[in-house]
C-alpha cells in the first residue's frame, strides 16, 4: 500500500500542466503514489501525461487513466478515489502546483495528528502576485470533532473553505464512502462534499503548512465562464439542504446552511452580466425556485441578517411566481 496516493484531474490545460507535473517530480517518494486522471481533453494535455507518467515511474508509483468523454472535475476525482491505493489520499488541480517537499510534510502531519483529515492554508497565484488563504479556524495544530467547525452562521467556518486540495484524508473516510463527490455536478462541486465531510467524519485538524498554490483567473476555468455550467451550484446547494436536514443536528446546522445557500446565490445575481443573456434569465428562474424549497423558518432569518442589498434581491425573488419547470 502506497502511504498517499495523489489524485490530479486534467482537462485542457497543457498551458500549465508541465508545472503541476514538475512539482509533483520534486515531491516524489517511492512511497507516494500519483494518479493522472485526463478528463478528455481536447488539447496536447493527454500528449503531456503519458510522457510524465513514463518520466515520473522512475520516482513514484504512477498511474495514468484517460476518459473516454468528459465528465467534469467531480467525476475525474471519482475515477481517482475509485483506483486510489494509498493510506492517506489527497488531491491537486491540473493547473495548480505544489511546493517541493509539501507532501511529504502533510502526511508527516497526519501521522503526528492521527485524525480523519486535515486541513491546510494554501497560496492564491494571480499572474505574478501572490497571496495567503487561510483556513476559517483559529484552532491548529489540535484534533477535534469537525462538527464543531461548521458554526457559528454568521461569519466564514471551516465549510466555507471548500477546497478539496487544501487538506489530506485517511483511507478510512473512502472505505466509509466519505470522500466521493457528486458524480457530474460542472461547479460547486466541494461544496456538498465538504458539508458530508464535516458532518460524518470523526475527527480533524487544521495545520499551518502553505504549500499549494492555486492558479486563478484561469480563462479555462469554469469560474470565468458565465455559461449553464455554472448553474449546477443550485444543484450541490440543494443537495447541501437536503442532507443536512436529514442530520441528527438539523436545528443547529439548517440556519447556516440556509444562509451559506443564501450569500451565494446574491453573489451570482450581483454578477449576472457576465453570463449569457438566456443563462441569466435562467439563473434567476432558478434561483427564485430554489428560495422557495429552502426552509422558510430558516430563510426568514438568513434575509435579516442579510445586507440590504443582497436581502433586496433575494425578497424580490421569494415574491417571484416560478415556473414549474425551473428546479435545479
Amino acid at each position: 500500500m502506497p502511504k498517499l496516493s495523489v489524485i490530479v484531474p486534467f482537462y485542457n490545460v497543457q498551458q500549465y500542466a508541465p508545472d503541476t507535473l514538475r512539482s509533483l517530480r520534486l515531491n516524489a517518494d517511492r512511497d507516494f503514489e500519483f494518479i493522472l486522471v485526463d478528463d478528455h481533453s481536447k488539447d496536447e494535455t493527454p500528449a503531456i501525461l503519458e510522457r510524465a507518467a513514463e518520466d515520473l515511474s522512475d520516482v513514484a508509483q504512477v498511474r495514468y487513466i484517460r476518459h473516454e468523454k468528459n465528465g467534469g472535475l467531480a467525476t475525474a476525482r471519482n475515477t481517482g478515489l475509485d483506483a486510489a491505493q494509498g493510506e492517506y489520499l489527497t488531491f491537486l488541480d491540473g493547473d495548480d502546483w505544489l511546493a517541493p517537499g509539501y507532501l511529504a510534510e502533510l502526511v508527516s502531519a497526519l501521522d503526528e495528528l492521527g485524525c480523519d483529515f486535515i486541513r491546510t492554508d494554501h497560496v492564491q497565484a494571480t499572474a505574478r502576485a501572490r497571496s495567503v488563504s487561510r483556513v476559517p479556524v483559529g484552532r491548529r495544530w489540535e484534533a477535534f470533532s469537525p462538527r464543531e467547525a461548521i458554526l457559528p452562521s454568521h461569519r466564514s467556518t471551516s465549510v466555507d473553505y471548500a477546497y478539496a486540495w487544501a487538506g489530506a484524508y485517511h483511507r478510512r473516510l473512502l472505505d466509509r464512502g466519505v470522500l466521493h463527490f457528486t458524480d457530474g455536478l460542472r461547479t460547486a462541486e466541494d461544496r456538498p462534499w465538504i458539508w458530508k465531510l464535516h458532518r460524518e467524519a470523526e475527527s480533524f485538524a487544521v495545520v499551518s503548512l502553505l504549500g499549494v498554490f492555486y492558479r486563478r483567473g484561469v480563462a479555462s476555468s469554469l469560474t470565468q465562464i458565465g455559461d449553464v455550467r455554472q448553474l449546477d451550484f443550485i444543484r450541490a446547494f440543494d443537495q447541501v439542504i437536503e442532507e443536512t436536514a436529514a442530520d441528527r443536528e438539523a436545528d443547529r446546522l439548517l440556519p447556516k446552511a440556509v444562509r451559506t445557500y443564501c450569500a451565494i446565490i446574491a453573489h451570482h445575481l450581483s454578477n449576472e452580466d457576465r453570463f449569457e443573456p438566456a443563462v441569466a434569465r435562467q439563473l434567476r428562474s432558478m434561483s427564485a425556485a430554489a428560495i422557495k424549497r429552502m426552509p422558510q423558518d430558516a430563510l426568514g432569518d438568513a434575509l435579516e441578517a442579510m445586507d440590504m442589498d443582497r436581502s433586496s434581491k433575494l425578497r424580490r425573488l421569494r415574491r417571484r411566481v416560478t415556473p414549474a419547470g425551473a428546479a435545479a
